[in-house]
């Protein structure tokens, strides 16, 4: 028994002196694989945020800011579905024909079932997989739908655009869980924080969570209870009212989730990711289906060109953050270019989930930039391109390339010119010919776009299938 005390005390002395000598790191047990809370807003603006320097009241948001990384060079595509699909993929929407416009409420197509997206890697290596908020990634074929995507749980809205309060589109209710049709009262970002908070509250803290919670504020139209409304009494212009309160709302839930979290023990081991899916919108012609041409359009974009819609930067650079305590530097800004394909293959190393199924993924591993500052090396990203426009980076240089007649070349240096105000390519014909043939070589890999397919289709049935004539020209004008 001597003998073995003697052992014992050997072996830990030994084992003391080996933490003299080796790194802290070597010694300590990894991590255990991070729960991720990935968090959409819906159409914000890029300084309509209190760390961007707004006066809308977003506390939490900015504490994340604080004691995480600030992602200032970061970019989307500027539609809502490309964005979505994006995340999902880790691929360019023109690849699987998502890279024009949101899928509308009508139409019947959604996210190719043969990619392997997002959810089904984390699924397959153990996480619970849940969304709480906007799907928009396919709506009329139940295929598309979430729970068939990899979600062990769904709950908010299937299509893009529904009225806060009554959680309709077009008259129609769009609220659901888990497919199933709920009928319910409340305010949409309120419902979804809450359901958020549940979700934690109930889950198994020994199994790693993947919870997508994306809100649809502030997308149109631009509507909030009273009481955020009486929050901002002092603006007077009614939809940037309701637009900052909706913000606040988001950001009083998203306050409400992340202590969810503290409450839970997990705090420490998850990632939150923040993020816009586009830029704010700037015109009455891109806020969504509902008419908000009688008011003004009330996104703030700061320095940037264009909006929701556009190729310039306004359209694609969006507010972004990342926090993981303990394993982002607290108060850190990366500015360099970084985009929203590339969350798939840092989430899943991460999460050791296997690429195997995946198609070839676009973008990079981004977890080394965030945590230690290394440099990415990467040629170009952001590739836009559709039958009718494109846009590609490379370094400090974009090209915005209008195809249709009259055709626009645009060239800019972002580090000099982030506002896209001086074009400079008849100065730059080399760089705009480089540029040029990557959007080239990336078309000949494209889809063609599915809403014009489908449109086309529509279109041709109705153009094709009956004559008009005069009587029936004579007819609709004189109706009432």
């Amino acid at each position: 028994m001597k003998k073995l005390s003697l052992l014992v005390a050997f072996m830990a002395a030994l084992l003391v002196g080996i933490r003299g000598w080796l790194p802290l790191g070597a010694m300590a047990q990894e991590p255990p694989r991070p729960n991720i809370l990935y968090i959409m807003a819906d159409d914000l603006g890029w300084k309509d945020v209190g760390f961007h320097g707004s006066d809308i009241k977003t506390p939490n948001l900015d504490r994340l800011a604080q004691t995480g990384v600030q992602l200032e060079h970061y970019h989307a595509h500027p539609w809502c579905t490309p964005s979505r699909a994006a995340l999902m993929t880790g691929r360019y929407p023109f690849r699987y024909g998502l890279q024009t416009i949101a899928i509308p409420s009508a139409a019947t197509y959604g996210l190719a079932t043969d990619e392997w997206i997002l959810p089904q890697a984390l699924k397959e290596t153990g996480y619970k997989t849940a969304i709480v908020g906007k799907w928009h990634l396919g709506h009329a074929d139940f295929k598309y739908w979430p729970l068939n995507r990899g979600f062990d749980y769904q709950y908010g809205p299937i299509l893009g655009e529904i009225d806060y309060f009554t959680h309709a589109a077009h008259n129609q209710v769009d609220w659901y869980r888990n497919h199933e049709l709920v009928n319910e009262e409340g305010y949409v970002t309120t419902l979804l924080g809450q359901d958020a908070v549940k979700l934690i509250d109930e889950h198994d803290a020994n199994t790693p969570l993947f919870l997508y919670l994306a809100f649809t504020a502030p997308h149109a139209p631009y509507q909030a209870p009273e009481e955020a409304l009486a929050q901002y009494a002092n603006i007077e212009d009614p939809s940037r009212r309701a637009y900052a309160a909706m913000i606040t709302v988001m950001d009083e839930q998203i306050g409400q989730v992340v202590a969810a979290l503290e409450r839970r023990g997990m705090r420490d081991n998850t990632l939150i990711v923040f993020q816009s899916d586009n830029g704010g919108p700037r015109s009455a012609a891109v806020t969504g289906e509902v008419d908000t041409s009688g008011g003004t359009i009330p996104a703030d974009n700061g320095p940037f060109r264009g909006g929701k819609g556009s190729l310039y930067e306004g359209g694609t650079r969006v507010v972004a953050l990342a926090n993981w305590p303990g394993r982002i530097e607290p108060g850190s800004v990366a500015n360099q270019p970084m985009h929203i394909i590339d969350w798939y293959p840092t989430l899943a190393n991460l999460a050791g989930a296997s690429l195997n199924q995946t198609k070839p993924l676009d973008g990079l591993n981004i977890w080394p930039a965030l945590a230690e500052g290394q440099s990415l090396d990467r040629e170009a990203l952001g590739y836009d391109v559709e039958p009718f426009r494109a846009a590609v980076h490379q370094g400090d240089w974009k090209l915005v390339w209008q195809i249709t007649i009259p055709s626009k070349t645009e060239l800019f240096n972002l580090a000099q010119d982030p506002s896209e105000e001086t074009n400079l390519a008849d100065r730059n014909r080399r760089m705009v010919n480089r540029l040029k043939q990557r959007v080239e070589m990336a078309s000949q890999e494209a889809e063609f776009p599915l809403v014009l397919t489908e449109a086309l289709g529509a279109a041709k049935s109705a153009l094709f299938s009956s004559v008009a004539t005069p009587e029936e020209a004579e007819a609709i004008d004189n109706l009432p």
